[in-house]
């Protein structure tokens, strides 16, 4: 099911501003790849380019290619929405939509797709995204409630389920802990162990230990300066990159001398 990643010769761009230069890298499936590095070095704007949401931006635009299994996800005729909805994306706060239901919230992104789905699939279908993103036990008795009255780690959780009811091939995840308390930031992390068997999973995390525990690869991005463009100084086996880099900015970030 889950897709491998090619970036190639990637820019991104707000407007005349170069925010991301000439990213190269191959993003494995069935893995979880961790973006880490200093604020404002365009983490979060990279892995926004890969489901192309950076676009949504207005005057933001990308050069170069996003291939997901051989297909350029900017080539012309492509439309985002379908992006979209192979590339899944949870933000860093959770974000349920507060009127609807716990059920509702998990289906909404598969009736914003315009699938029509009757009541006893639905009712499979939350089920199948809440237990795949360990929430089930929790809100099985309540799923006619509104998603906005759980607690974070739960909000996100649901976020997560809406995401996979969707059956992306890839999940990117931008800093999905950083509103979180720890026994929450746990949870996730368990999930995202979990997941990896089934999808390309992509996060953005500032957070040193989390990358070291739940990540196969890690890329670390560096900003030269303020308003220079940011970018890919090292990308390895997260063990690697902890234990022995190669580049001695990445050994100064995660030793914590920096960022």
């Amino acid at each position: 099911m889950s897709k491998r990643i090619e970036i190639k010769n990637l820019n991104a761009y707000y407007s005349k501003f170069l925010a991301v230069e000439d990213v190269n890298m191959v993003i494995e499936p069935r893995s979880v790849t961790a973006f880490i590095g200093p604020s404002g070095c365009g983490k979060s704007t990279l892995i926004r380019t890969l489901n192309r949401m950076h676009e949504v931006i207005p005057g933001a635009y990308v050069d170069g290619e996003v291939l997901v299994d051989g297909d350029d996800l900017y080539a012309p005729g492509v439309d985002p929405v379908m992006v979209r909805r192979e590339v899944g994306m949870v933000f860093q706060r959770p974000n349920p939509f507060p009127t609807m239901s716990i059920r509702d919230n998990v289906l909404a992104g598969v009736k914003l797709n315009n699938r029509r789905i009757s009541k006893s699939d639905g009712d499979d279908l939350v089920e199948k995204s809440l237990r795949g993103a360990n929430l089930w036990e929790e809100v099985k008795d309540r799923l006619d409630k509104p998603g906005s009255g759980i607690s974070g780690g739960q909000q996100q959780r649901l976020c997560i389920a809406r995401t996979i009811a969707v059956e992306p091939e890839v999940i990117l995840m931008d800093e999905p802990c950083s509103a979180l308390d720890p026994i929450s930031t746990l949870a996730i992390e368990d999930l995202i162990e979990e997941l990896k068997s089934k999808y390309t999973i992509v996060i953005v995390t500032h957070n040193m230990q989390q990358a070291s525990r739940v990540s196969d690869r890690t890329a670390f991005f560096n900003i030269a300066g303020t308003g220079m463009p940011g970018k890919l100084i090292e990308f390895d086996d997260t063990a690697k990159m902890f234990s022995n880099p190669s580049v001695k900015a990445t050994e100064d970030y995660v030793s914590g001398k920096f960022g």
